[in-house]
């Protein structure tokens, strides 16, 4: 069976953590911050935990992790 790929837009996204769950940053940061609230842009500081059917869809585009 030929090796399989690993998506690198993926890889550069998204962390698989040691229990299997699929950990990525959250959206919406980056600019036009003047308008959010501070509690907002601190909850943004988290890492979001992926559900379980994006967690699984995802580890289909890494092989490897």
């Amino acid at each position: 069976m030929p090796k399989l790929k690993t998506h690198k837009g993926t890889k550069a996204r998204v962390k698989i953590t040691g229990r299997g769950k699929a950990k990525a940053m959250r959206s919406g940061k980056r600019h036009l911050n003047f308008k959010k609230s501070g509690r907002r842009i601190r909850q943004g500081r988290t890492d979001l935990i992926l559900a379980k059917p994006s967690a699984d869809s995802i580890k289909k585009l890494l092989p490897y992790e």
